[in-house]
């Protein structure tokens, strides 16, 4: 009897949830769902299949179900080492690596895993992480080798230009860099049937006055290709061709885009509480699964904020608060329940975690606030893919901020400002292809995404369905051409 009523319950919830379309999952059952986040495996694949078996079963609870299973594979490709691998990287760079030195950094939770149907398991880039949250193990270090970061997260030239710029003209759009862009999906050779159309989805420039326009499609392989409308809050070039026998099959798309830095002088005795009308509403609300305002957020805000009202100040707290949290390599966002909770606890986090954990602590606050993300890019060879965001600051308006990128160290001679500049302030070698977080492609997806928050890699499926990232790879290319240029 009791097992019928917990299948009865079950299906009951099942056919309860709501209908969703296109290329993102439903959500599926919360019981399920946290089985997975405690490494439960088993427990929570007898309970998909049970609820699969139940008839009746709407389409859209037979995709949450089937997504969660799909999870569980992508966390098991995120967490692929036990203790002796973990071990055996890590003497690369330490050959003298004890196991009590180990077990103290692996006690602290300076490597992180999850213990999955009882067997630990070690994130394949623990090891590589460490070294960004322990002094001590970097010092052991036997060759000491800078890491490979952004040349933006340190104050220079550009910034002291963007603010001088628009201090002096009285603009917040300023210092511009037009940049050449390609980019490339290869998918690989046989990853999909000869004959077969293989969908891509590469990520494209939004239209946004002041921070990037003139913006212009050159070409794509193949030559047909369907730009996603401005209105698209995650822009693509949509892309179709054929798989061949044995070859990579190739997608690309290129454009040119003027970028301008951007530079707000904030009083903060000028900032009052914005009034919160219908087009702020959405942005200082909760909006599950990513952005909750649990016990923990509540309680971590309260711990920050204290007793402070100006809403700038406010900010700059919360601000202060999430740039403490080191920076590391990320799982997959698609195998995490709750990002911005996992940004709280995990004890490090990357760029789109910490800027969602702040998205979500300036909304519980009263503050809009609201996600952009793309690619970043340099006058020399550095580029790779970073999230940010805006702020709502009454009476500025809409201003940018980038909390990875953190406060900046002003020298002797720079305006103490400085420091602030990535909360008001943003460079000019970023290009934006999300205003938004977990919105459907244009055309849609049939199969759930790869990444299922963010879109600056792209996405690729064919009618087997989608195709992870172990099946193919992305590239950027670009060239900084004078700001004027054609």
């Amino acid at each position: 009897m009791r097992g019928w009523r917990v299948r009865a319950a079950w299906l009951a919830l099942l056919l309860a949830l709501p209908a969703f379309a296109g290329d993102l999952p439903p959500p599926a059952p919360a019981a399920i769902v946290a089985q997975i986040d405690r490494g439960q495996f088993r427990e929570a694949e007898a309970a998909i299949a049970a609820a699969l078996a139940q008839p009746g079963l709407r389409p859209e609870a037979r995709e949450a179900l089937e997504f969660q299973r799909e999870r569980m594979r992508r966390i098991l490709l995120d967490f692929t080492l036990d203790a002796g691998q973990a071990k055996a990287r890590l003497r690369k760079p330490i050959p003298d690596l004890t196991d009590a030195e180990f077990a103290r950094w692996d006690a602290a939770g300076l490597l992180e895993r999850m213990t999955i149907d009882g067997r630990t398991r070690y994130f394949k880039r623990a090891p590589s992480n460490l070294f960004r949250l322990s002094a001590e193990a970097r010092a052991r270090r036997a060759e000491q080798t800078p890491f490979d970061d952004t040349p933006m997260e340190t104050l220079n030239a550009h910034h002291r230009e963007a603010r001088a710029e628009a201090l002096a003209g009285g603009r917040s759009s300023v210092a511009p860099r037009r940049v050449r862009v390609t980019q490339t999906v290869t998918v690989k050779a046989d990853a999909v049937p000869a004959g077969e159309t293989v969908r891509a989805w590469i990520p494209y420039p939004q239209e946004l006055p002041g921070q990037q326009d003139d913006l212009r499609f050159l070409a794509s392989t193949p030559a047909a290709h369907r730009i996603a409308p401005a209105s698209a809050p995650q822009r693509t070039v949509y892309l179709e061709q054929r798989a061949q026998a044995g070859q990579p099959t190739v997608f690309s798309a290129s454009y040119e885009l003027t970028v301008h830095a951007q530079y707000h002088a904030i009083d903060p005795a000028k900032v009052v509480r914005a009034t919160i009308t219908p087009e702020l509403r959405p942005y200082v609300e909760e909006r599950p699964p990513h952005v909750v305002y649990t016990d923990d957020l509540r309680a971590f805000s309260k711990r920050v904020v204290g007793d402070e009202t100006n809403p700038y100040r406010i900010a700059r707290k919360l601000f202060a608060a999430v740039d403490r949290i080191p920076w590391a390599g990320a799982r997959e966002y698609s195998t995490i329940s709750n990002i911005s909770d996992y940004a709280l606890h995990a004890g490090h986090a990357d760029c789109g975690q910490q800027t969602l954990l702040l998205i979500a602590l300036l909304r519980l606050n009263g503050i809009p606030a609201r996600w952009q993300s793309g690619w970043i890019y340099s006058d020399g060879d550095y580029e790779d893919i970073h999230d940010w965001g805006q702020l709502y600051l009454a009476p500025y308006g809409w201003v940018p901020m980038d909390v990875t990128f953190g406060q900046l160290e002003p020298g002797p001679q720079d305006d103490p400002a400085l420091r602030w500049f990535y909360l008001g302030g943003l460079d000019a070698y970023r290009v934006a292809f999300n205003r938004d977080w977990s919105r459907p492609l244009v055309p849609a997806k049939q199969y759930p995404r790869s990444d299922t928050v963010d879109s600056q890699r792209g996405e690729v499926e064919w009618k087997g369905g989608n195709l992870y990232y172990d099946q193919w790879d992305y590239h950027f290319a670009w060239q900084v051409l004078p700001a004027h240029g054609s």
